[in-house]
C-alpha cells in the first residue's frame, strides 16, 4: 500500500468519526429539545387546568347569584300579587257598599216622591176649600191681594222705587268708576306722538354733497324711491328727513345708514341699499308684531296676521302711533274684564286686535273695521274675539259684555292726555288724499307729497305716457286738487317722466 491509500484510508476514517460524533451531538440536542417540549406542554397542561377550575368556580358563582335574584324576584312577586288581592277584596267591598248605598238612595228617592205627591195633593184641596170658603179663584183672589195692597201703598212703592233705582246708579256709576280708574293706574306705558320729521346724524359735512351727488342726482334718486323729502340745510352734522309716512322715514333712515356704511353713494347702488333696507324693514316689522303679542300674553296669532300687526308701528291715529294704542287697548281691555270677571283672554286679544285693518286700509278699499273683520276670518281668528272688536265705532250692536270692555278700552286710551292730535292727523289726511288723486290716475307709478303737503311728485310710466302726456297729467291731477280739496297757498304739481334703457352682454 502506498502512502496515498493510507491517506485516502484516513480521511474516510476521520469523515466517519466526524459523522458518530456529529449525530451522537444532534441526539443530544433533540433530546434536549424533546425534554423541553415536555415541559412547556406539562406547564400548559396545568395552566389550563387552573384556568377551567376558576371558570368553573366563576360560573358557579354567577349561577348562584342568578339563583338568587330569581328567588328575590319571585318573592317580590309573590308579594306584590298578595297585594293585588288584597286590593282587589277591598275594591270588591267597597263597590258592594256603593251598591248598598245606591240602592238605599233610590229608596229614599222613591219616598220623597211620594210624600211631594201627597202634599201637592194636600195642597190642592186645601186651596180647593179656601176657593170655595172666599168664593174666588186663587189667581182671582191674588190679583185682588196685589190690587189692594198697590192702592194702599201706592206712593210709597214709587218712593221705594225711586230711591232704588237711584241708589243701585250710583252704585253701578261709582263701581264703574272705581274699575276704570283701577285700569288707569295699573297701567304705566308713556304716551309719545308721533312726529313727521326725522333727524339723521352724520360724521361730518363732506358727506351732505355725497348724498346731493353730481347735480343733485343722487338725493334726486333717494327721494323717488323711499318717498321722502331730504332737507340738507346748514345744520351741522345732521339731515332731515320729511314725509308724514313713518315707514318711509324708517326706510330712508336704514337705506341712508346703508350708504354711508359702503362708502359708494350713487344712483346703481341706491336702488341696491333701498331694497336692502326695505327687505330688512319687513323683518322688524315681524318683531315688532311678535315684540307686541309677547307684550301683551298673546301666543297663538298666526305668522301672516303679526306681520301685519307689526305694520301698526308704522301708522297714526291723531299723532298716536297705532301698535302703542293696540297695546294699550289690550291691556286696558284685560284689566277691566278681569275686574268685571269676563274673558280676559278674549278681551286681551280683541283690543289687541280692534285696528288691525289700518295696516292695509291704505292698500285696500274699505274702512278699516270692515278690513280687519275679514282679515280676521281670513287667518281662522276665534269669532268671539270678532264680536268683541266689531263694536268699537258702534257700527255694529254690542253682542257680548267683552264688547263692552273693548270700546270702553279703546275710548280709555284715546282720551288720555297728550295721546293724540286732531290737526295732526288732519294734516296727515290732507296728504294721504293728496297722493290718492295723483294714484288714481290711469299711468301713475307712485306719487309722493312732500314739502308739507305745498308739492306732489307724481312718477309715470314712460311706456303709457309720453312728454305731452305728462303736461296734461300735471294740469289734470292739479285741476282736480282745486275742485276736490281745500288747503292754503298753491300746491306744486310734478309729473317725472324717466326713462331707462337695460341691456346684457354676455
Amino acid at each position: 500500500m502506498n502512502a496515498i491509500t493510507y491517506a485516502i484510508i484516513g480521511l474516510i476514517l476521520g469523515a466517519l468519526l466526524g459523522f458518530v460524533v456529529y449525530q451522537q451531538k444532534i441526539n443530544r440536542e433533540t433530546e434536549s429539545l424533546a425534554r423541553k417540549t415536555r415541559e412547556k406542554f406539562k406547564e400548559a397542561e396545568e395552566k389550563a387546568k387552573e384556568i377551567i377550575l376558576e371558570a368553573k368556580e366563576k360560573a358557579a358563582s354567577i349561577l348562584a347569584e342568578a339563583q338568587k335574584e330569581e328567588r328575590e324576584r319571585k318573592t317580590q312577586i309573590a308579594l306584590m300579587e298578595e297585594r293585588l288581592l288584597r286590593r282587589e277584596e277591598l275594591l270588591d267591598q267597597k263597590l258592594s257598599q256603593l251598591t248598598e248605598k245606591e240602592n238605599s238612595l233610590k229608596s229614599f228617592e222613591e219616598q220623597l216622591k211620594k210624600q211631594e205627591e201627597e202634599l201637592e195633593k194636600l195642597k190642592l184641596e186645601e186651596e180647593h176649600r179656601l176657593e170655595q170658603l172666599s168664593g174666588l179663584s186663587a189667581e182671582k183672589a191674588k190679583e185682588e191681594l196685589i190690587s189692594r195692597i198697590q192702592e194702599k201703598n201706592k206712593e210709597e212703592l214709587k218712593q221705594i222705587l225711586e230711591k232704588f233705582y237711584k241708589e243701585q246708579r250710583e252704585e253701578v256709576e261709582k263701581r264703574a268708576l272705581e274699575v276704570i280708574t283701577t285700569a288707569i293706574q295699573r297701567y304705566a306705558r308713556t304716551n309719545i306722538s308721533e312726529i313727521t320729521t326725522t333727524v339723521f346724524p352724520i360724521e361730518s359735512e363732506d358727506l351732505k354733497g355725497k348724498i346731493i351727488g353730481k347735480e343733485g342726482r343722487n338725493i334726486r334718486t333717494i327721494e323717488r324711491l323711499t318717498g321722502v323729502e331730504l332737507v340738507i340745510d346748514e345744520t351741522p352734522d345732521s339731515i332731515l328727513i320729511s314725509s308724514f309716512d313713518p315707514y318711509r322715514r324708517e326706510l330712508a333712515s336704514l337705506a341712508l345708514k346703508k350708504l354711508i356704511k359702503d362708502g359708494r353713494i350713487q344712483p346703481a347702488k341706491i336702488e341696491e341699499k333701498v331694497e336692502e333696507a326695505r327687505q330688512e324693514l319687513d323683518k322688524r316689522i315681524l318683531e315688532l308684531g311678535e315684540s307686541a303679542a309677547m307684550d301683551v300674553g298673546i301666543y297663538d296669532l298666526p305668522r301672516e296676521l303679526i306681520q301685519i300687526l307689526g305694520k301698526l308701528h308704522f301708522r297714526t291715529s291723531y299723532g298716536q302711533n297705532v301698535l302703542e294704542h293696540s297695546i294699550e287697548v289690550a291691556h286696558f281691555a284685560g284689566m277691566l274684564a278681569g275686574e268685571l270677571g269676563l274673558r280676559v283672554d278674549i278681551a286681551k286679544k280683541a283690543g289687541l286686535l280692534h285696528d288691525i285693518g289700518k295696516a292695509i286700509d291704505h292698500e285696500v278699499e274699505g274702512n278699516h273695521l270692515e278690513l280687519g273683520i275679514k282679515l280676521l276670518r281670513k287667518y281662522g281668528i276665534d269669532e268671539q274675539v270678532i264680536l268683541a272688536m266689531q263694536s268699537h265705532h258702534d257700527t255694529y250692536p254690542y253682542e257680548i259684555p267683552e264688547a263692552y270692555v273693548v270700546s270702553a278700552a279703546d275710548a280709555i286710551s284715546a282720551a288720555r292726555p297728550g295721546a293724540r292730535r286732531d290737526t295732526l292727523e288732519n294734516y296727515i289726511k290732507r296728504l294721504t288724499d293728496l297722493e290718492k288723486i295723483a294714484t288714481s290716475f290711469p299711468g301713475v307709478k307712485q306719487a309722493y307729497a312732500i314739502s308739507a303737503g305745498r308739492e306732489l311728485r307724481v312718477f309715470v310710466m314712460p311706456e303709457k305716457i309720453d312728454d305731452f302726456g305728462a303736461l296734461e297729467l300735471a294740469r289734470a291731477i292739479a285741476n282736480r286738487i282745486q275742485t276736490e280739496l281745500k288747503y292754503p297757498g298753491e300746491i306744486k304739481v310734478n309729473v317725472i317722466r324717466e326713462t331707462r334703457a337695460v341691456e346684457y352682454a354676455r
